[in-house]
């Protein structure tokens, strides 16, 4: 196996690992009020994602950018949270094939911007990786598209279960919506209540 291909499949097993499923709620959470007919919408939102995770990825990779880790661990949370109490306020279209985006003009600016910081959370990853690796092209390159193989496939099946249930089970659109959210809110708000970070930072101000 190649250089690339084993960073690849890092990049891949990392955003699809179960134990770190913070990333997994943050894209679930995006494409929640959607089902594959809306794929289009889909494509311009995550690529705003990967656009802002991909800078920050490369950007502290090469040590351009330098972030406390442990502010990165609290914001991920932090980041999904607004995304899952967004989705309760989007407007259903009355067609299922309407072409008119009517959720917040906000969202594809902040999947961009929320992806800056997502991609910060995942250099910390590589950059651990890579140890003192002085070549990182091909590793940033391979980990990177390992990433969106992983993250496409997440999309993928979410629509399709949305799909499913929305389009052929005939269930409310907003039920599902609000259902999705409403455990997408309150896992990542269970990461927020369990990370040490934040525990130190609320002892310090009781303190």
């Amino acid at each position: 196996m190649s250089e690339f291909q084993a960073y690849l499949q890092l990049g891949f097993s990392h955003i699809t690992d179960s134990n770190g499923y913070d990333h997994i709620l943050f894209i679930m959470a995006l494409c929640t009020v959607y089902t594959l007919i809306d794929w289009k919408k889909v494509v311009i939102l995550v690529t705003a994602f990967t656009i802002g995770h991909s800078i920050t990825l490369a950007l502290a990779t090469m040590g351009l950018v330098s972030i406390n880790k442990d502010w990165i661990e609290l914001l991920i949370p932090v980041t999904i949270i607004i995304t899952a109490s967004l989705n309760f306020f989007y407007q259903i279209p009355k067609s299922s094939f309407s072409k008119k985006e009517t959720t917040s003009a906000l969202r594809y600016p902040l999947a961009m911007f929320f992806g800056l910081i997502h991609g910060l959370g995942f250099s910390n990853y590589l950059k651990a990786l890579l140890g003192n690796e002085a070549q990182i092209f091909n590793p940033l390159l391979g980990f990177n598209i390992g990433l969106e193989l992983g993250q496409l496939i997440i999309v993928f099946i979410i629509l399709s279960i949305a799909f499913v249930l929305i389009e052929l089970m005939r269930i409310q659109r907003v039920n599902w919506i609000n259902i999705m959210s409403g455990i997408i809110f309150g896992m990542a708000l269970s990461l927020i209540l369990n990370n040490p970070f934040f525990r130190t930072l609320m002892g310090m101000s009781v303190n």
